[in-house]
């Protein structure tokens, strides 16, 4: 028998004119943005205004992961994992294709489509796995999603205090999952220890990012580093390895190699050069695991959600981006350009910022 808690719905709401105003019957698919949940904002100020002004219908497709779609013990549009996004951008380019195929079978067309913040970065995912030329306006997304959560606003919501640990305690992601990713462009992963560097301060204000004593061992104090300079020349990688005995750190990117043991006795530590002994304190035994972690973070959402990971859309000149040029939530620093990614694509600027582009600029939008 099949498992109705198996059951996968796909939940759109289709908004179309009574009459049409040519041969042609043109559909919009507007993608949800974070916290749209239903239908009701799409539906008053994008919807209903594109039939009046162009007798143009509109498709509300629903997010995973919201309204009915939403596990029970999911708070509001907080995802309970990172993973929850994946698994949400993924299921919402399937979706979108199942629907343009439909579309086109019962003989809707023009097709395209938009979306806002969040919704303009799936709409752009799902438009790039599309293998027709498809008209696309993102509204205030960018190239990838790693920096809303890293950088931006947003990345005060994300609880780094469990990722840290995680991270941690859980080889895996470091020792498998990390050479896994691919990069994307020169702000990918490879960027990520820069991104860091400049990022230590901003982090700090953020959030104060402490593991428990506890789970770190940081209830000793007189734990001791020990450094062999000259042994790790030859690596090719840089990893974290977190043990029952310490935490070793390598990082050849800068050419040296420091193998860091955080033991309970200073008697069962030993060295090569005694002289290089320091004491490593308890905020920077954190601040590195915080760098750690943040440098994951943002690869895996570099591999996951940016487009350059995509294919190109086949007529980028059918895109036009719009942004916002004081958006705090989807920083661009640092972050290769959509025309770069997409050549021949549009790019508009509006005043102000994100939420307030968000609520003043739909006219625009459409």
């Amino acid at each position: 028998m099949l498992d109705t808690n198996l059951i996968l719905l796909l939940l759109f709401q289709f908004i179309v004119p009574k009459e049409w105003s040519s041969k042609y019957r043109p559909v919009c698919i507007h993608l949800a943005g974070t916290g749209d949940h239903h239908y009701w904002r799409r539906r008053t100020l994008m919807a209903r205004p594109m039939i009046k002004e162009a007798r143009m219908a509109s498709l509300l497709l629903e997010n995973p992961y919201y309204i009915l779609l939403k596990p029970k013990d999911q708070i509001r549009s907080s995802l309970k994992n990172v993973s929850d996004l994946f698994v949400m951008g993924g299921a919402l380019v399937l979706e979108s294709a199942a629907l343009l195929h439909w579309l086109e079978r019962e003989g809707y067309g023009p097709l395209g489509m938009t979306g806002i913040s969040m919704g303009g970065h799936m709409a752009s995912l799902a438009v790039s796995n599309w293998p027709k030329p498809m008209p696309l306006i993102p509204c205030l997304s960018w190239s990838t999603a790693s920096g809303v959560f890293t950088t931006g606003v947003l990345s005060k919501s994300i609880n780094w205090r469990e990722l840290e640990k995680q991270y941690y305690t859980q080889t895996v992601y470091e020792e498998e999952i990390i050479h896994m990713l691919e990069y994307c462009g020169t702000d990918s992963f490879k960027m990520g220890q820069e991104f860091v560097k400049c990022f230590t301060s901003s982090t700090d204000k953020l959030t104060k990012l402490n593991l428990v004593s506890r789970t770190l061992n940081l209830d000793i104090t007189n734990q001791v580093v020990s450094q062999k300079p000259a042994d790790c020349h030859n690596s090719s990688k840089t990893s974290v390895s977190a043990t029952s005995e310490g935490l070793l750190l390598q990082d050849t990117s800068k050419m040296k190699c420091f193998n860091q043991t955080l033991s309970t006795n200073k008697s069962s530590s030993t060295s090569c050069n005694p002289q290089s002994y320091h004491l490593l304190s308890k905020e920077q035994r954190r601040n590195n695991l915080r760098k750690e972690s943040l440098i994951f973070m943002k690869g895996v959402m570099d591999e996951c959600t940016h487009v350059a990971n995509f294919s190109v859309p086949v007529d980028p000149s059918l895109i036009i981006v719009v942004q916002a040029k004081e958006d705090a939530y989807i920083p661009r620093t640092g972050v290769r350009s959509l025309q770069e990614i997409w050549p021949g694509c549009e790019i508009r600027y509006l005043e102000g910022g994100h939420i307030s582009a968000y609520l003043f600029k739909q006219g625009l939008f459409r």
